[in-house]
């Protein structure tokens, strides 16, 4: 029992660890599109990160080929796991904060509770509306914040919404499709097929490829580098392989700390001012997920559990 405990405490500490790369990564990419195209960038980025995860799992003996039929799971996915979802989040962060952008991507697990409602056919409860609520107020009020009110809710926090809602229903799809695949190698075909498209599409809207050349600048690179191995590919390899360990409901703990991290990194390394508006934003989307996903719910009746179990 020991032993194991020490196994939780080891996954909980990987899971904190992804949450805070994955939150300093919306600062690493907001530097980034302020010198490259946002399109451009992501391509690159992704195709790096997917490199990165396929050399791994062949290092750890667990690549393979897909299948015809795995080829089809993989590109639907990717369309909106990578391609719509990165690439929305990189336009985003031109013309949002670090700060907004990093409060709304905390109503990611809310977004997936709803769509799995409406998709999946899954009980409407009390709880679920009234956290869905508290989530939506807590983004109004965070894109509110400032003197232009309704006016000042910019394209950005429209498209770094559009992101996260992008990618819980790829989460829907991955649970809906059930692909065959180990999830890390997975996420790196994901990653690598929908670089290409993403850069294809940038030729066609940006056009101008040689911005990539800017990375040749030591400072920009290492950045890039953080976000290409650290957050996306790192990250995302850990993060599949935790949640089997500690399940779907504790999951979404966690990943409210992404938006903790989000807002402290752009405070930190972009020097963005946090309202007080900021901090109550941040606390409802957090106790919205909370009590919309049932995490809190479920967290407290394991902890009765162990209690009988240890009295």
């Amino acid at each position: 029992m020991k032993k194991f405990g020490g196994f939780m405490k080891r996954i909980y500490i990987l899971l904190m660890l992804v949450m805070l790369v994955w939150g300093f990564n919306v600062s690493a990419i907001k530097v980034l599109v302020a010198h490259i195209d946002p399109i451009l960038l992501t391509s690159v980025r992704i195709f790096t990160a997917g490199i990165g995860v396929l050399v791994i799992m062949a290092i750890m003996g667990l690549f393979r080929l897909p299948s015809k039929k795995e080829i089809l799971t993989i590109l639907s996915i990717s369309l909106f796991n990578v391609v719509a979802h990165h690439a929305l989040m990189g336009v985003g962060l031109l013309y949002t904060s670090g700060v907004n952008a990093g409060i709304i991507i905390g109503l990611g697990p809310l977004l997936t509770m709803v769509l799995s409602t409406i998709l999946l056919s899954k009980k409407v409860t009390v709880f679920k509306t009234f956290g869905f609520l508290l989530g939506f107020t807590g983004v109004l009020i965070t894109t509110l914040t400032g003197e232009d009110g309704f006016a000042g809710i910019s394209s950005g926090d429209f498209m770094i919404f559009l992101s996260i809602t992008a990618q819980a229903f790829s989460f829907i799809m991955i649970s809906k499709l059930n692909p065959n695949l180990d999830p890390r190698l997975l996420t790196g075909y994901m990653l690598l097929g929908g670089s290409f498209f993403i850069f294809f599409t940038s030729l066609f809207l940006e056009g101008e490829p040689g911005q990539i050349l800017s990375l040749l600048d030591t400072h920009l690179f290492l950045v890039f580098l953080f976000s290409a191995l650290i957050c996306t590919a790192f990250g995302h390899m850990v993060y599949n392989f935790a949640i089997k360990q500690v399940g779907a409901s504790e999951s979404a703990v966690f990943i409210n700390f992404n938006s903790f991290f989000a807002v402290v990194g752009s405070v930190l390394f972009l020097e963005e001012t946090l309202f007080f508006a900021h901090i109550i934003g941040l606390v409802l989307i957090i106790a919205g997920v909370l009590i919309g996903t049932g995490a809190l719910q479920h967290l407290w009746e394991n902890q009765k559990r162990y209690r009988k179990k240890s009295a």
